[in-house]
This record gives C-alpha cells, structure tokens and sequence, in this order.
C-alpha cells in the first residue's frame, strides 16, 4: 500500500564563498545571525575558527568551505557573511557561510541519496532539484565529527552476560544515511560483541526486513535515523507498522534534531521509542527495553 507518513521538510539553501550552492534542514538550524568578531581558540583543527557569544552563550565557529576543501572566507568577504547556528547531536555550533538564498519546503520523498561514483569521503547526505538545478544537502553531523576528531564518543557501555545474550538473539537492523551516525551505533554493537545487519536508506532498510522474513528470519528489532533521503524514518515505521509479516519489529528511532517534536511524530507513525543522538547507554538502554518486550510477545 502506499505510504500515507508525508513529512514536510525545510530547506535553508545557501552558499559558500565559491558560489557553490548547499542545502541545510531548517529543524537543524537554531538561527542565522550576520557576521561578528571570533575569537581565535588555541590548538583547534583546521577549519575551526574561533568562537563567538550569541545570547549569552559561547559557541565554537567552523568555516565550512575550509572544512569541506574549498579554502577559507576570504577577510574581503567576512563582513558580508553569516553564520549558520545548528542545534544536531547534543551540540550548538556555528558554520561560517558567505550567502543565504532562501528556505523552500520540500519532502524527503524528493530527496535522492548521493551517487556512489562521489565515493565516501564527501560531506553531503542527499540532493535535491530546485529551480530545476540539483543542490546538495550538508551532513553537518560529518561536518562537526571532522572538525572535532577527538572528541571521541564513548562506545564502552556495560551490561550483564544476560544482558548481552538477550541482545544476541534479536535480529538488528540499522539504517543511517550519515556514515559518522552509522559509525556511532555499529561500533556500539561491535563493542558489545552483538550481530547486526547495517544499510544507508529507508528503502533498502525495507527491502532487507521483507526478504528477511520471507526467509523466515525477521528484523526483530529496528533502529532508524529519521532524515533520509527518499524514505524518511516516519515512513520507514509507517511502512514497517502496516506490513503484517513484519510489523512486530520493535522500533527506536534516532535523531540528530533535539525536539520534542520529533519525538511526537515518532510516536504518532507508530514508533515504540524515539532518542537524540547520540548517547551509548541510551542506545543500549531502549534496546534492552525491545529485548524485554519481545521476549513477552
């Protein structure tokens, strides 16, 4: 059946000093504030510019053409920028940018997964065409784990040997279109010595829970970004909930949105728990919870 989830999605397009035009989710964006003085902060990364005070709050500043390998800002055009403030995986940062366009709405239907040939080192999670134009949309959670590389997320969770059985014979699924959030919960899962099954789009995550299945082997248990290119983690639920051969998978969703909102809408399509990112025992908290409920089914 089709899905009847349809979630809209704003997008800030804007661009970098080469002209080169981006995309960024506005649920991400805290707000955009013109340029001000950053003051310079020892030892970072390159990229790192400095920080700034808005709102009585300190918040580091990343250049990001600098990061993604386009140069920095030329000083000419500084006063002319802007800087973007996110609100993604527990942090407030601010990205140096040289112009805003516009914000448009759109779905995550319209949105395409990057193409394979661009490889693994880029720094965009999907495209989308506007004014029949493609334009990119920044994975600023790659963005901030490059300009911050040790800051490392702890993966070392402690569970019991009962604990850890019960995880062992669930049949996990993830699916994370961002390579860092994919790298955040695998390497959780590989530390606690649990199998799991790892796909990059809602529509493969779909296809594997169906043929699994099929084979006699479900998902049983389901943990999903919520933006994604093409089938978004509502969908993918919506989709999941609606399909009698695998509707009893327990479902976590994760989010790099701070926002009780998305939380709501998590519940509302059918989720059983929805989790900002990224904290390790939470993870494994909300999957031991699947476990239990399971094992009472």
């Amino acid at each position: 059946m089709p899905s009847k989830a349809t979630h809209s999605q704003g997008l800030l397009l804007f661009r970098l000093h080469n002209g080169r035009q981006f995309a960024l989710g506005t649920l991400k964006i805290r707000e955009l504030v013109p340029y001000q003085h950053i003051t310079p902060m020892l030892n970072s990364q390159p990229g790192v510019l400095g920080a700034v005070t808005i709102r009585q709050q300190t918040i580091p500043v990343i250049d990001m053409a600098q990061t993604i390998g386009s140069g920095p800002v030329p000083q000419d055009q500084l006063a002319k920028s802007f800087i973007i403030v996110t609100d993604c995986q527990r942090k407030i940062v601010g990205f140096l940018i040289s112009g805003i366009d516009k914000i448009i709405e759109t779905n995550w239907k319209q949105i395409k997964a990057p193409a394979k040939a661009l490889g693994s080192n880029v720094f965009i999670t999907g495209t989308v065409e506007v004014d029949d134009k493609l334009v990119q949309l920044m994975d600023v959670e790659l963005l901030i784990d490059r300009s911050y590389p040790n800051l490392s997320t702890n993966v070392q969770v402690s569970v019991t040997d009962l604990e850890r059985e019960h995880l062992k014979q669930l049949n996990i699924l993830v699916v994370d279109d961002s390579r860092t959030a994919r790298k955040q919960l695998t390497d959780v899962l590989s530390y606690l010595n649990v199998p799991f099954e790892v796909t990059d789009n809602g529509h493969l995550a779909l296809e594997i829970m169906h043929k699994r299945a099929a084979a006699g082997s479900p998902i049983d248990l389901l943990v999903s970004d919520i933006e994604m290119p093409g089938l978004d983690g509502y969908e993918l639920t919506f989709e999941v909930r609606s399909a009698p051969d695998i509707a009893h998978a327990y479902i976590i969703l994760h989010t790099s949105l701070s926002s009780a909102i998305s939380v709501s809408q998590a519940m509302q399509v059918g989720a059983n728990e929805a989790l900002t990112k990224f904290v390790a025992k939470e993870l494994v908290a909300s999957m031991l919870n699947g476990a239990a409920t399971l094992s009472r089914v």
